[in-house]
């Protein structure tokens, strides 16, 4: 795996070996960029189920200014940090230690992109998205990128949010939620 683009394009990216997490393939995240972006003019991203790092990454990558990275698994966290040092850019990222429902109450400031790609996207997606929304934790022209398995069937609108944008990319899904 590697960065696609942006100011680190092309740095690789390390990921943690066996299924503890579903790093996105550089393939998938490179579609999902162009769907969304491709680039970005600043803003703060939140990556709730972060795995390796990658997604969040890539964002500042192309232009994000600050990410927040939440993970539970502490094997994953010491490879986020060794991705976020590669970037040399370590004040950019903010590492939570922690489950994505205990950041939730931590985080303050509302966030302009957010990934979501949890173990069981099914129960964790439309709750994640409703508390983030009761939170008022997300800006008002807010992306809400969910990756799932191509099976999950995601509703059309949750809370004050609808589906803008779905493709799937072979067994992957990706549906972006905007207000």
């Amino acid at each position: 795996m590697r960065v696609i683009s942006g100011d680190y394009g092309g740095r690789p990216l390390k990921t943690l070996p066996g299924k503890t997490t579903r790093p996105t393939s550089d393939k998938v995240r490179g579609a999902m960029f162009n769907m969304i972006g491709p680039y970005f003019d600043g803003g703060r991203v939140l990556d709730l189920f972060a795995g390796s790092g990658g997604l969040s990454i890539e964002a500042i990558s192309r232009g994000m200014t600050q990410a927040v990275l939440v993970e539970r698994d502490r094997q994953a966290q010491a490879i986020i940090r060794e991705n976020i040092a590669m970037t040399k850019e370590a004040g950019k990222f903010q590492l939570l230690s922690m489950e994505a429902k205990q950041a939730l109450q931590l985080v303050q400031e509302p966030f302009d992109l957010v990934f979501l790609d949890p173990p069981y996207a099914e129960e964790t997606i439309v709750e994640t998205i409703t508390d983030l929304c009761q939170k008022n934790l997300l800006a008002e022209e807010v992306m809400v990128v969910c990756e799932t398995d191509k099976q999950v069937q995601l509703p059309e609108e949750i809370a004050d949010l609808g589906i803008w944008k779905e493709k799937i990319y072979g067994i992957t899904k990706v549906a972006v939620y905007v207000r």
